[in-house]
């Protein structure tokens, strides 16, 4: 495996970065996560837009044009001979001092790594998966805005520990009202009456990119579509739900907290909500060979 490296692509076992950068000392850098599909990276423009955002919400400077990260990403591919796969974009303030002052730290730390993911067991994608809300609250937005892909995920991490100790692969969570917030890594959708719902962003909910291709997809099938606040009661009484996410791509869900969702089985909509998606990555991106 050749890992992007501050420009030069190293083995797997040579890609190091300094113990004094702060993207390890405190979690201080942003990352993408952006799925390859045939040889086409799916939406690259659109991460790497999602990218400078939360660069420029946490003060840092970005190293590179959006051109040359977008070549650097397909380059990575490339030297790896991908053609499906999962590609880990992340930049970090770089190499600075104990303290938390980032005054003095880098220059910034570009770690391009493109391999393969699954996040979930296949049969999962047929069957559906079961979810379970836990007692780790999702940040308050407005401590630090959920939009911002930062390098800091020990919330996201202590909610999936829980789920794992009772038995799940995924962890439900609330914000300090109550309310849905997301998964761990995935958003939430449910359809009740022939509607999608899923939570505002100012939930707690990552801006993602697979909610919206998924939200536009259920628009052009008719669906009407509403971002709005839910509880858990909500989704508990959901005729479908399932999550979305780069990774988890769109995974139905048929159960939440021991209780089935609809008649437990992955429902009609989410079904072709799941195979358009599918359909839809070939070509929605940016192709390797140009």
């Amino acid at each position: 495996m050749k890992i992007y490296l501050n420009g030069d692509f190293v083995e797997k076992e040579d890609a190091k970065i300094s113990v004094f950068d702060h993207g390890l000392l405190y979690g201080d850098g942003v990352f993408e996560g952006i799925r390859l599909y045939d040889g086409c990276v799916y939406k690259l423009d659109e991460h790497l837009e999602r990218l400078e955002h939360s660069a420029k919400a946490i003060l840092l400077d970005m190293p590179m044009s959006r051109a040359e990260f977008a070549e650097a990403v397909c380059e990575a591919c490339r030297q790896n001979n991908l053609k499906n796969g999962y590609i880990r974009l992340i930049v970090t303030r770089g190499p600075g001092h104990l303290g938390l002052n980032p005054d003095g730290c880098g220059p910034q730390s570009v770690i391009i790594i493109a391999d393969n993911i699954q996040l979930y067991p296949e049969e999962l994608y047929e069957n559906g998966l079961k979810i379970i809300s836990v007692p780790t609250r999702r940040i308050n937005a407005s401590a630090l805005p959920p939009a911002v892909k930062s390098l800091n995920y020990l919330n996201n991490i202590l909610a999936k520990i829980e789920a794992k100790r009772v038995g799940f692969l995924e962890a439900l969570m609330l914000n300090d009202k109550g309310e849905i917030a997301e998964c761990t890594g995935d958003n939430v959708f449910i359809i009740r009456k022939g509607v999608l719902y899923t939570p505002p962003l100012d939930a707690g909910s990552l801006r993602g990119i697979t909610r919206a291709a998924v939200m536009e997809l259920a628009e052009g099938m008719g669906i009407q579509v509403k971002e709005q606040a839910l509880t858990r009661y909500d989704l508990w009484i959901s005729d479908e739900c399932f999550l979305t996410g780069t990774a988890a791509e769109v995974i139905p869900c048929v159960e939440v907290d021991h209780r089935p969702i609809g008649n437990g089985k992955p429902g009609t909509l989410t079904q072709k909500l799941i195979d358009l998606f599918r359909e839809s990555v070939k070509s929605d991106g940016t192709r390797l060979d140009g």
